[in-house]
């Protein structure tokens, strides 16, 4: 399971004030036209300096307190990042030809650069997770409008422990998608956050309706997990009974089971939980868990 930071700077764009240049020899007209120039307000009201803001008759600025203004192009400058370097055999083509077609809507030089980087994400992911994630923060900086580079992102942040990031990254990327395949991982980082009933409420949401079962089952992970957070061992249990606890063929019964044994164990409830490691070890034939071991 698996941080952020990132100052923007302001989309405040104060106006400039508008000077007006008069034709030589021309005279102002209207009610003032017997003042010296000098002498009349400048334009918005206030005669103490050029392009001041319209106040009110009591002299407030109706706007209310404003932070002082900034150049107009600074603001719209993005924060600069650290970027990773990129092995020189890493091209970008190692990526499925379906997550490079989500590029095509960058600039040819641009996808170049968020492929490489998407890449790194991959290979880097289980052997140094936080460089995988420095590639993410990287591909997302250049392309953060794609739905599936936040996503990758966010998973990226997830691996290497850094949740607030990872919940960022994949909050923008269900925005952008309305994808909901991702909503378990978002639960668990708001139980790495400390935050076991954001989780729960995460999991009890609508659109844990439309996950597939594999999503299904780890939100239902997940949530027992929270619960466990909250001291509600019992709970805990309840929330991993179900039918699919019978099934042995595909890929997250054994993390079913062996969630199911664990919060068995943790409630207790001792020999059903060595029953269920039990049952775990028997379709855990490449040993990815200890459940025999905790079996015995």
């Amino acid at each position: 399971m698996e941080e952020r930071r990132n100052s923007r700077p302001s989309s405040d764009r104060p106006s400039n004030p508008r000077t007006s240049s008069s034709r030589p020899g021309s005279k102002p007209s209207g009610p003032n036209n017997a003042r010296r120039r000098e002498d009349l307000p400048a334009r918005g009201g206030s005669s103490n300096r050029a392009g001041a803001p319209r106040q009110t008759r009591d002299g407030s600025d109706p706007r209310g307190a404003r932070p002082a203004p900034v150049d107009r192009d600074q603001s719209r400058l993005r924060p600069r990042i650290f970027e990773p370097d990129i092995p020189e055999e890493i091209t970008g083509e190692e990526l499925d030809k379906s997550l490079r077609a989500e590029l095509l809507s960058l600039s040819a030089e641009n996808a170049k650069v968020v492929a490489r980087h998407l890449a790194c994400v991959n290979l880097y992911a289980e052997d140094d997770p936080q460089r995988a994630h420095k590639h993410g923060v990287a591909a997302a900086h250049h392309a953060g409008r794609l739905a599936v580079v936040r996503e990758s992102a966010g998973y990226a942040a997830y691996r290497a422990g850094h949740y607030e990031i990872a919940l960022k990254e994949l909050r923008a990327s269900h925005r952008i998608s309305g994808d909901v395949s991702m909503w378990p991982v978002m639960a668990d980082c708001e139980r790495g956050l400390g935050n076991p009933l954001k989780a729960l409420n995460l999991a009890g949401s609508a659109e844990v309706k439309k996950l597939a079962k594999p999503e299904e089952i780890e939100m239902r992970i997940v949530a027992s997990g929270a619960r466990r957070d909250l001291g509600e061992f019992e709970a805990a249990v309840v929330t991993l009974t179900c039918k699919e606890l019978n099934n042995e063929e595909e890929e997250w019964a054994l993390r079913l089971r062996y969630a199911y044994a664990d919060a068995l164990d943790a409630a207790g409830r001792r020999q059903e939980a060595k029953e269920w490691f039990g049952k775990c070890a028997r379709i855990d034939a490449d040993e990815f868990t200890d459940a025999a071991d905790r079996a015995l």
